[in-house]
C-alpha cells in the first residue's frame, strides 16, 4: 500500500514537472524530463540538466554522456531497477549552457520532493551543478570519490561524464569513484 503511495506520489510531481512554467525554459523545451527510475531505489544518481538527445525523448542521461554513466552504473552492480536518474534542472538549457541559479531555483522544488518520495540510501551527485545546489560549493577535484553526510542523507560525489568524454583521463578517475561507491553499497 504504502509503495503505491509513493509511486502516486512520483507519477504526480513528474506531472507537475511535464506542464511546469516556472522559468522560461518551458519555451524552448520539446519535452521536460523528470527522470526515471523506481520509487524504491535505493540510489538516486543527480546530474546538471538535459541535454539534446534527453530533450528529444524525455528520458534522462540518453546520450553520449548517459552511455558513459549507465555503463559505470552497471560496473559498479548496479542494475536499472535499483537507480533513480534525474538532474537539477528539469527542462534543457539552450546550446547546454550553464543553468541559470534562478532555474534551478524553480526546479528545486520538484527534486527535493522527488527526493522526499523515493527516499534513497546513497545520492550520487555527478558534476558541480549538482554538488553546488544540494550540498554547497566544493572543487570538484577535492568532492570526487567522496561521501558526505548533511541534511539527513547520504551523498557521494563524482565527476559529470560529459566532462570524462572531454577529458578522457577523467573516465579512469570516474571508474575509481564507481568503485568507491560500489564498495560502501555493498
Amino acid at each position: 500500500m504504502l509503495k503505491m503511495t509513493r509511486e502516486k506520489d512520483l507519477k504526480q510531481i513528474h506531472d507537475e514537472i511535464k506542464s511546469c512554467k516556472k522559468c522560461a525554459l518551458h519555451e524552448t523545451r520539446l519535452n521536460a524530463v523528470p527522470g526515471e527510475g523506481p520509487v524504491n531505489a535505493k540510489v538516486m544518481f543527480i546530474g546538471e540538466a538535459p541535454g539534446a538527445k534527453e530533450d528529444e525523448t524525455g528520458r534522462p542521461f540518453v546520450g553520449r554522456s548517459g552511455k558513459l554513466l549507465r555503463s559505470l552504473i552497471a560496473e559498479a552492480g548496479l542494475a536499472e531497477d535499483e537507480v533513480f536518474i534525474t538532474s537539477i534542472l528539469k527542462s534543457r538549457p539552450p546550446k547546454n549552457r550553464t543553468p541559470k541559479k534562478s532555474e534551478s531555483e524553480a526546479c528545486m522544488p520538484y527534486l527535493e520532493r522527488q527526493i522526499e518520495t523515493i527516499n534513497p540510501q546513497v545520492i550520487v551527485l555527478v558534476g558541480g551543478v549538482a554538488i553546488s545546489n544540494l550540498i554547497g560549493p566544493w572543487k570538484l577535484a577535492d568532492a570526487h570519490g567522496r561521501f558526505y553526510e548533511g541534511k539527513g542523507r547520504t551523498y557521494f560525489m563524482s565527476y559529470h561524464p560529459a566532462a570524462a568524454l572531454r577529458n578522457p583521463e577523467l573516465k579512469d578517475v570516474m571508474r575509481a569513484d564507481f568503485e568507491k561507491l560500489k564498495k560502501d553499497l555493498r
